[in-house]
């Protein structure tokens, strides 16, 4: 089971995303120029018996860094705090679709919806929606963030590896079932196959995890493969 489920919430979205990072001096500010990375974001709501939803979580999860997982959650007081200091005209209840909505506008019109996600050294972080109007950007939901716990890093890395795993075992168990059924039918293009296949390839080869125990600040820093700039 998906450790994010597990306090009873529902996934209503999950999808990568392009997201360029930032990293937040103490003394200079947020970056100008992040890394532009594939961010898996996750939205999840947890409603009472009667649909009214009581939190709205998002956790944000990278391939390329195991240990990089942020967490958003916000009830419906600390939603009205959201509402009055960013001037939102929506309500509670449409905040998850607003945030579903942002994501993919970051999908489909990467060059004038940014998604903008500035971490700072204490584990907090702010991911800032941006549209680009041609002639200024205009900064649509502005949401905190905070580094998840050690415990969370960990159940979702298991997670994620097992069921990895077991996606792979099945395709090797098709994969031996394709091979019985040519075999069946035509021989000599089974035995084509497998002198062409690479002997070194091993399909279902284990991998082990080993945790190397870096904050979060310190996973970014490497030279950006693509970036954008705006003030």
């Amino acid at each position: 089971m998906d450790p994010a489920l597990a306090e009873g919430h529902q996934l209503l979205y999950d999808r990568e995303a392009p997201f360029e990072l930032r990293i937040q001096d103490p003394n200079n500010g947020p970056q100008e120029v992040g890394t532009l990375e594939a961010i898996r974001v996750k939205v999840l709501v947890l409603a009472d018996d009667n649909n009214h939803i009581q939190n709205v979580k998002v956790e944000l999860t990278s391939e390329n860094d195991l240990f990089f997982h942020y967490t958003h959650l916000v009830d419906e007081d600390s939603f009205r705090s959201m509402q009055e200091s960013q001037k939102l005209m929506i309500d509670f209840n449409e905040y998850p679709n607003i945030l579903v909505k942002m994501v993919n506008s970051c999908i489909k019109e990467p060059h004038s919806f940014l998604a903008v996600f500035i971490m700072s050294r204490d584990g907090t972080a702010k991911l800032d929606f941006i549209q680009n109007i041609e002639y200024k950007f205009i900064e649509l939901l502005s949401t905190d963030f905070m580094a998840s716990s050690e415990e969370v890093v960990r159940q979702s890395i298991t997670f994620r590896y097992n069921s990895v795993k077991s996606k792979v075992a099945l395709m090797e168990a098709r994969l031996k079932d394709v091979n019985a059924l040519v075999k069946v039918k035509n021989p000599s293009l089974l035995l084509q196959i497998q002198k062409s296949t690479p002997s070194s390839v091993n399909v279902g080869g284990s991998q082990s995890l080993h945790h190397h125990h870096t904050s979060h600040s310190q996973q970014h820093t490497g030279q950006p493969s693509q970036s954008r700039r705006f003030k």
